[in-house]
């Protein structure tokens, strides 16, 4: 019996084979980000499901919501369960975040300084089968432990996204994705997402969205613009001229007189 011939072999395996230099893709469900610029980026276009997402930011907080608030609000959706949030930095503004879609009732939060009290909670949570996803801040986590709550995470395919400080990127991660994430320092309305990993090729640009959505831009503008009439029929702007730019930061969460919130702070003009 003769062996089959080489090129015909080679060309049906390579239709399976991913290369380097393509985008890859999914190899399992995938979760649309909400942002179709950071999708086309995404092997399978979306947040992997089943499979941890690692966030690397400056500061703890920065642009978390703004980058997974349409998945995770599409989660509770499709699933009927909470999001878990391990270790948030601040409490997440309820009335915020009902706002765009993730009703305060959706979310359960977990406080806790101890780094093996979070990790314990963490696993926890993703192998309860109720959970739509899970938030963790893990600034302390190794390798080893990530990889418990990766494999966690696969058993009951649910989101897991494990935010870590920017300087973690040096190290290994078994995450099936990577992203550094930081504001655009020459236009502050934007964010620059870095895609460190992926399955396809290194990202040469980064991926850019803006800094807040397009409800929370319309009502910046409109107050804006409301100032400026203001100032022009009190005579204090002459028309046709804009007035110096000044602000008045307000707190979101002053409806309850509680401390600071999980949202990137706003400057609302007066």
């Amino acid at each position: 019996m003769g062996l089959p011939f080489l090129d015909s072999f080679s060309a049906a395996a390579g239709r399976g084979v991913w290369h380097a230099d393509e985008l890859g893709l999914a190899d399992a469900q995938v979760a649309a980000t909400g942002h179709a610029a950071l999708d086309a980026q995404l092997p399978g276009g979306g947040w992997p499901v089943g499979a941890m997402t690692e966030l690397l930011q400056t500061t703890p907080e920065a642009h978390v919501w703004r980058l997974l608030l349409p998945a995770l609000a599409q989660a509770v959706q499709a699933r009927g369960g909470p999001v878990v949030l391990v270790g948030a930095p601040y409490e997440p503004c309820g009335p915020s975040l009902a706002a765009q879609g993730l009703p305060v009732e959706a979310l359960m939060w977990v406080g806790s300084e101890a780094p093996a009290a979070r990790l314990w909670a963490c696993e926890q949570a993703l192998r309860c089968a109720d959970i739509a996803a899970v938030v963790a801040w893990l600034p302390q986590a190794r390798v080893g432990e990530l990889r418990r709550l990766q494999l966690a995470a696969a058993q009951h395919e649910v989101l897991l996204f494990v935010c870590r400080p920017e300087s973690a990127a040096l190290s290994a991660s078994p995450a099936r994705l990577r992203i550094r994430a930081g504001r655009c320092e020459s236009d502050a309305s934007q964010i620059e997402l870095h895609i460190l990993k992926r399955r396809g090729p290194p990202l040469a640009a980064p991926v850019m969205l803006p800094a807040r959505n397009e409800r929370m831009a319309a009502l910046l503008a409109a107050a804006r613009l409301r100032r400026k009439l203001r100032l022009q029929q009190s005579g204090t702007v002459p028309a046709g001229e804009t007035a110096a730019p000044s602000a008045t930061v307000v707190r979101i969460d002053a409806w309850k007189g509680g401390g600071p919130d999980a949202l990137d702070r706003l400057a609302v003009v007066a």
